[in-house]
């Protein structure tokens, strides 16, 4: 591990299935460097976890009531810069990951793909986010 790697990176679970939860925690268990900090059911739920418990990566789904996962990664990029966010959705669209990107996510991975996909994009969108030492 290098001196820039994080003991564990705390992870934020945002789906409103409680089956794909429960799926995401299974797959991403084995990871030993991955926490799950939180679990949210909509993306209001979403923003106010993320202040509360300022993860270090929102693992977003994109299409949810209430406050869909654009919205509510715009919202947790206002209001907790330091947090990444990754959009996941069964859709293939690339409008949708270019209106994740517009809104501040730092990646997109999705539904559907090999398990370690996502884990590198948790990985990759934590060391992005994080601020370089001097900057």
């Amino acid at each position: 591990m290098s001196e820039s790697a994080p003991l564990a990176i705390r992870v934020l679970i945002v789906d409103d299935h409680d089956i794909m939860r429960r799926i995401l925690r299974r797959l991403l268990s084995p990871y030993s460097d991955l926490t799950l900090v939180g679990e949210a059911e909509d993306g209001e739920q979403a923003v106010a976890l993320s202040k509360a418990l300022q993860p270090d990566v929102v693992l977003m789904d994109i299409k949810m009531p209430n406050v869909d996962g654009i919205e509510a990664t715009r919202r947790i990029k206002r209001e907790t810069p330091k947090t990444a966010v990754i959009g996941f959705s069964f859709s293939e669209d690339e409008e949708v990951a270019i209106s994740m990107e517009e809104a501040g996510a730092e990646g997109y991975v999705p539904k559907g793909g090999p398990p370690r996909n996502l884990y590198d994009a948790i990985r990759g969108a934590y060391l992005h986010r994080r601020p370089m030492i001097g900057h």
